[in-house]
């Protein structure tokens, strides 16, 4: 068998607030800063820093700006996915859609320096892809969870 990647080991963005893009990674999505570079030119973050010391990475950069589509980051439960959308909306973060994927519920935000996010929690469910019905996190988690219990059927396209 030919050699693979086994995964993806971390993201890099260009920032030009380092402060205020931390304080929002570390506070609002509880990131744990692992590292800095002299002057804060770049910065490392991670969600298992026991695990992984970075997965993300931000460089400093007052005239580049990331042009990522999105940058997706998971959480272990619906309770923790609702307490940080709670924090995501008290940060004042435009909050473009939030989605019951089947296979996830997420959602789709904007970081301080406009960068497109996703935070999400996985079902389990396995679900034909694309699908995206849009949610309301205020519902209580039963009602969320009824929503996959209520999944329509689906067709898979033929892979080619």
């Amino acid at each position: 068998m030919p050699a693979a990647v086994t995964g993806l080991g971390h993201v890099g963005i260009y920032v030009q607030d380092m402060p205020r893009i931390i304080d929002f990674y570390t506070n609002v999505l509880g990131m744990t800063l692992t590292d800095r570079g002299p002057e804060d030119r770049i910065v490392f973050l991670s969600a298992r820093p026991h695990e992984e010391h970075h997965e993300f990475a931000l460089a400093k950069s007052p005239d580049r700006h990331t042009n990522a589509q999105q940058i997706s980051f998971t959480v272990g439960s619906l309770a923790d996915l609702k307490d940080i959308y709670r924090k995501i909306k008290a940060a004042n973060c435009r909050i473009d859609r939030v989605v019951n994927h089947g296979i996830a519920f997420g959602c789709y935000f904007r970081d301080p320096e406009d960068n497109q996010l996703e935070v999400y929690w996985s079902t389990g469910i396995d679900y034909p892809q694309p699908h995206a019905d849009p949610i309301d996190l205020e519902q209580s988690e039963p009602a969320l969870m009824e929503l996959l219990a209520n999944l329509p059927p689906k067709e898979r396209v033929a892979s080619v």
